[in-house]
């Protein structure tokens, strides 16, 4: 009990210390002075009445949810003897891979910059500024000579550094895990079971109305549909984080989406905010990256490429190089096991399909500042565990090991034919977690995806829907010799419907 309310007070502390230097803190402040000026506040009961004021005013819901935010963001502080670098990742092992992985990627940029005899930083000539500022809303027409540049690495290079990866407590695969695991990844992780990913994802489960799925269940869909509308509705009148949070668990409707996600995330897009995204492109104007060239280089590559996202191309340019210029993004680093590297680039070295990350949130967001600071949460809360070395359980060797053991559980026979003809599965699947499936899946249906995301605070759905996937094409994959054919089998998943998938593979798998 004391344990607890110790746990409770340092947490407490923890969001109290964070919120005070927001904007928020400033702007309770000054509404509470505002309030002193109106007759109803009384002496007598000064603190009552100003909690009824921002109650009524408002301002009450937006500490709330600023607070939910805290909590849903930050791991819960430790004990304050703890050091450091246990937030950011309490085994030794998995922080000197991920030092190691950094070191790695970083000499690669700087090979590029000797070979290349290029800066990785330079203060743009007043000509070219302005030629920059003149075309920022058409980059896409641009056509720079980007062949000599190469992505600074892709995932399959961050898989093999996954596959080596080894406990050094643990010889030869000495634990109860690793000598009944025959998957890639050899470090002991605690995943869920199914019967636990079943109790976690309750309501994906067969007889709850869900968005996304067209099969008559005991509810119309078209009455469910309805019902959920006016629901989501009522939840954006509310302005409760936490409730948008546990409504889009059932799928978000296509309209109230943009608004929801917003919510969750906590996003205002205020004048400030507005202000403080045309500082981040003034700066892209002054001045030149390396990192520039590699995200032009990925989204020509990626994105520009693909039938879904390449109308957007305008605004992936816009949001990746403000991105790269943000120093707010340096604050998740506090609890991510990866560190910003130590010179000019300072924040995210992007990787091949780093730009796919934004191009789905274009369907939902049209206003760059907007647009950018859905990005900016989104990357922050999770796609960062998904290209770093962590033992956190959204994180990338976590969801490895999670996609491994559900397939090799529950689909023995074909998890080791595959295995027998040196098409180990993660070496499929591993592009599409690493991705959160954007750029595989049709832009529907990954939506409906990231809404469960976004619902759960969890990418542990990455891994059962890739664990799905295998289990749907089964009776395919079982007549392949070669990891080629095993490729090919699955080399088009834009026509498959992911919330059937989850559920048949959760709910109807016997276990």
């Amino acid at each position: 009990m004391l344990q607890e309310e110790e746990d409770l007070s340092l947490t407490i502390a923890h969001i109290v210390q964070k919120l005070k230097g927001s904007r928020l803190y400033s702007q309770l402040e000054r509404q509470a002075w505002v309030s002193l000026q109106k007759p109803e506040i009384k002496l007598e009961s000064l603190k009552e009445d100003i909690k009824e004021f921002f109650r009524i005013t408002g301002w009450e819901k937006k500490l709330q949810n600023a607070v939910y935010s805290e909590l849903t963001v930050f791991p819960l502080p430790r004990h304050p003897a703890a050091p450091p670098e246990h937030l950011k990742e309490p085994l030794v092992y998995m922080r000197k891979a991920q030092g190691s992985w950094e070191k790695r990627i970083l000499k690669s940029l700087n090979s590029m910059c000797t070979e290349l005899s290029i800066p990785l930083a330079r203060k743009r000539p007043v000509v070219e500024q302005k030629e920059l500022l003149n075309k920022w809303n058409e980059m896409g027409t641009d056509e720079p000579d980007l062949s000599l540049f190469r992505p600074v690495y892709a995932p399959k290079d961050f898989l093999e550094v996954l596959i080596n990866l080894r406990n050094p407590n643990y010889e030869n695969g000495d634990h109860l895990n690793l000598r009944t695991h025959l998957g890639l990844i050899q470090v002991p992780l605690k995943v869920k079971y199914i019967s636990e990913l079943k109790d976690y994802f309750i309501e994906l489960s067969l007889n709850t109305g869900q968005l996304g799925i067209d099969d008559a269940t005991q509810v119309p869909p078209e009455l469910f549909e309805n019902e959920h509308v006016r629901l989501g509705q009522k939840v954006l009148a509310e302005q409760d984080s936490a409730a948008a949070q546990q409504y889009v668990r059932q799928g978000s409707p296509t309209a109230l989406r943009a608004e929801l996600w917003a919510l969750i995330l906590n996003v205002s897009n205020q004048p400030e905010d507005l202000l403080y995204y045309e500082q981040l492109k003034s700066n892209v104007i002054q001045h030149d990256l390396l990192v520039d060239s590699l995200i032009y280089k990925d989204v020509k590559l990626t994105a520009s490429n693909d039938d879904y996202y390449f109308v957007f191309e305008d605004y992936l340019y816009q949001v990746l190089l403000c991105f790269s210029r943000d120093t707010s993004v340096l604050g998740h680093f506090a609890y991510n096991s990866a560190s910003p590297p130590k010179s000019y680039i300072r924040g995210v070295i992007p990787f091949h399909g780093f730009s796919m990350y934004v191009a789905p949130l274009c369907f939902l967001y049209h206003e760059p500042s907007k647009l950018y600071q859905i990005f900016r949460e989104m990357y922050v809360r999770f796609f960062f565990r998904l290209h770093s070395i962590s033992s956190h359980h959204s994180g990338i060797v976590s969801l490895c090991f999670l996609f491994e053991t559900l397939l090799q559980t529950h689909l023995p026979q074909l998890f080791y034919h595959l295995r027998e003809i040196g098409a180990q599965p993660l070496r499929i699947s591993f592009k599409w977690m690493v991705r959160a499936f954007s750029g595989y899946l049709a832009t529907d249906q990954l939506l409906l995806l990231w809404d469960r995301i976004l619902g759960y605070n969890s990418l542990e759905i990455l891994a059962v829907l890739a664990a799905a996937v295998f289990a749907f094409r089964a009776v395919n994959l079982m007549e392949v010799t070669s990891l080629a054919a095993a490729e090919a089998v699955l080399a088009d998943l834009s026509t498959l419907k992911v919330m059937p998938l989850l559920q048949i593979f959760l709910f109807a798998t016997v276990t």
